[in-house]
């Protein structure tokens, strides 16, 4: 009786409200493209239709091979039946096609249990297999179409998840009996709310927002704003230590996020922990910018960010040299700026840290998908048009990178259970999105993924060629496991670029995870192996793993590298008057 309605009188009166509520989703989605919003699922649809099209040209180009195919396909399918016939005749059969190990989509009995249940999911689970079969094993296809083809799949297989559906998941079917469908009614109401605050696309809410607020329980370490550009706020945090390193350090972070990634809370701040230590910590908090800034060229951020923040360091220490960090795409930025700074014959840096960047694109992993000359163009012709890429994309993009674990748990959690997301600092962060310049993500995208320049000494900027091997500080550079961004065997091939002594780490766990990871957390562990030589295999080969956080052995690093302490500085040196508190106004605008 479980997949029973409870009260089936309540149960056929809710399933009415469902399709009222699925109604409202539904207009939510279509009238802002009645009122002529540009609908790029048609764009998405034809690439991916487009890409299906050329692998599937090699099967159906021999009709034998095609034959064979569908044999093998069908073979299976057939396998699954009689396997289910001797199940129903109690013969004790194992799965001829099971989950694999860790799929937590199938975690409950009824799975293994229930043989409608265990047929469908087999049935799915056979069938995603041999699309993925029929992608690898097409020949004639070049690799950037096999792996779009990948990625495509892995979004549709992930989508057609029975998991993902009342009528398919044994513990959403009893749910929703159990609740007589308010659940259902519940979650059209938020699928209805998340389209219309996505402008007409779905903005799956990932945490509970309204919990959280800028300054108060997040980004709360104490500084203050120094000065401003267009483009930037530069942030001075507070000392708590009576002297301080005499280098200051001065943090950038990606512009396609905000840089509180690296301030949550005072548990797992980066920020707070270099304070702590005893840097004297300033970081640039990007602008999120509008058609006003549409054009702010990659040259703009390096002059009105970078080189900006090196000055107002300057001017608040005094000091001229500085610990310079990237992180991500700010390390991307931070790096041609150093090889601009090198062209120029300019000395300021004393050390750089890398986070979980890239300098050389060869192998950049799955973003790598969205980038060619005609999803460029378009792309380009949709920044032109609005005088901005709208931070939606992004979000989009990165969160199909993990789409079993940002996308369809939100999903069936939200719009099948009718549930509130928990409140997750990191989600909130995830899902506070920036806009970006046309000009600047223009010439990130074709300069490093499409025509890697930077790694090929090919990159212009201001008129200056660059060249990391021009870059000899120091170099701590940091990559994770496990990330889907910057993947560790891109990061390691960048770190052969640089013309000064480099140290290569490897981190646990991924793009977020591996570097926001406090030493008190006793969590992952963290690789130091030889010379960044040879193969990231042969590397991590004879490499000692160290359990625990990178931190520690990163400001010990550091501390090898610089040397000297100074008492505590004031914020501004008296210089510069403070503008306003930490995290300033330019982080709070969506």
């Amino acid at each position: 009786m479980q997949y029973f309605a409870h009260d089936p009188e309540q149960f056929t009166t809710n399933l009415a409200r469902v399709v009222e509520e699925a109604g409202k989703a539904a207009s939510a989605y279509l009238r802002p493209r009645e009122n002529g919003k540009d609908d790029a699922t048609v764009e998405a649809v034809n690439q991916i239709m487009s890409t299906f099209g050329k692998v599937g040209e090699y099967w159906v180009s021999d009709p034998q091979r095609a034959a064979d195919a569908q044999t093998r396909l069908w073979g299976r399918y057939m396998d699954l039946w009689g396997n289910s016939v001797r199940r129903m005749m109690g013969s004790e059969e194992g799965d001829i096609e099971p989950p694999a190990k860790g799929d937590k989509r199938f975690k409950d009995p009824e799975w293994e249990n229930n043989q409608f249940f265990d047929f469908v999911k087999q049935l799915y689970l056979i069938t995603s297999h041999w699309a993925r079969d029929m992608v690898e094993e097409a020949q004639d296809v070049d690799d950037h179409t096999r792996h779009k083809a990948r990625f495509y799949l892995e979004q549709i297989t992930s989508a057609m998840s029975p998991s993902n559906y009342v009528m398919t998941n044994p513990e959403l079917l009893r749910e929703t009996m159990q609740n007589d469908g308010e659940n259902l009614i519940r979650g059209m109401k938020m699928l209805a709310e998340d389209i219309q605050a996505g402008g007409g696309d779905l903005l799956i809410r990932q945490s509970n927002t309204s919990v959280f607020e800028l300054g108060r329980n997040i980004a709360v370490t104490k500084g203050k704003v120094v000065a401003q550009s267009d483009v930037c706020q530069i942030i001075q945090y507070e000392p708590t230590t009576k002297s301080v390193l005499k280098t200051p350090l001065l943090i950038t972070p990606p512009w396609i996020n905000k840089f509180y990634i690296l301030d949550l809370n005072e548990q797992k701040s980066f920020i707070k922990y270099c304070v702590d230590q005893g840097h004297t910590v300033f970081v640039i908090s990007w602008a999120n910018p509008d058609a006003s800034l549409r054009d702010k060229t990659w040259f703009d951020y390096i002059k009105e960010g970078v080189l900006f923040g090196f000055d107002v360091v300057h001017q608040c220490t005094g000091v001229r040299k500085i610990n310079a960090v990237g992180y991500c795409v700010g390390g991307t930025l931070l790096a041609s700026a150093l090889a601009y700074m090198a062209a120029r014959r300019m000395s300021r840096v004393e050390t750089v840290t890398f986070l979980a960047t890239q300098v050389d694109f060869t192998y950049a992993g799955d973003l790598k998908v969205f980038i060619d000359e005609e999803q460029l163009e378009e792309l380009e012709a949709q920044m032109q048009r609005d005088g901005f890429l709208d931070g939606k994309s992004m979000a989009t993009a990165f969160n199909m990178l993990r789409p079993n674990d940002l996308i369809w748990p939100y999903f069936v959690n939200n719009y099948m259970r009718g549930k509130e997301p928990f409140p997750f600092d990191l989600l909130y962060w995830n899902a506070d999105a920036t806009r970006m310049t046309p000009a600047n993500h223009s010439f990130y995208l074709r300069s490093c993924y499409l025509e890697n320049a930077l790694a090929s000494g090919n990159m212009v900027v201001d008129g200056k060629t660059l060249d990391l091997g021009k870059i000899k500080a120091p170099v701590y550079t940091l990559a994770t496991v496990d990330d889907h961004i910057a993947p560790a065997r891109s990061v390691f091939e960048g770190a052969k670029l640089f013309g000064g002594p480099v140290d290569y780490v490897l981190s646990g766990s991924g793009h977020i995870a591996g570097v926001v990871n406090p030493p008190d957390k006793k969590k992952y562990q963290f690789w130091r192996g030889g010379p960044v030589e040879g193969s990231l295999e042969d590397w991590r080969s004879q490499a000692t793993e160290t359990a625990g956080s990178w931190w520690p052995d990163w400001h010990q690093w550091i501390t090898q590298h610089t040397s000297g302490e100074v008492p505590a500085r004031v914020i501004g040196g008296g210089k510069l008057t403070p503008i306003e508190d930490a995290p300033g106004s330019f982080v709070k605008v969506r």
